[in-house]
């Protein structure tokens, strides 16, 4: 199938498709006469692992490890989850930072009138830290 077709049946733009190529997550497939791409059903298997590996954040290099572990039946699932817990680790440490921001946000805009008055508290602390 062309970029496009397999494009509509992965659910990914060709763009992406391409980018995916270039930065060597999807290896370049074999080309028709006329220069086309020529995807299979491997290929669209790939391209939904890097999909459902992106809708989990992981990062494109991650997601480059994670490929050469799925490709590698010697691996151990060790590193898999090693991988894996390195990711959530990440991922606790921004939830801690987001929740951060949001009780930071709240006690500004609970300290913040609201009215007509030039004076806000949350602009002061933009402004002074």
């Amino acid at each position: 199938m062309n970029i496009s077709q397999a494009a509509e049946t992965s659910g990914l733009s060709p763009r992406m498709i391409r980018h995916y190529e270039k930065i060597g997550l999807l290896p370049a497939p074999p080309r028709s006469e006329g220069g086309y791409r020529q995807y299979n059903e491997r290929d669209l298997h790939t391209l939904g692992f890097i999909q459902r590996a992106r809708r989990l954040g992981f990062s494109m290099e991650q997601i480059h490890r994670l490929l050469q572990l799925w490709q590698d039946r010697s691996r151990t699932s060790a590193e898999v989850k090693a991988l894996t817990a390195e990711h959530l680790r990440e991922l606790e440490d921004k939830i801690r930072d987001l929740q951060a921001m949001r009780d930071t946000l709240a006690r500004l805009a609970s300290c913040c009138n609201g009215d007509d008055r030039p004076d806000c508290p949350i602009i002061h602390s933009l402004a002074n830290d």
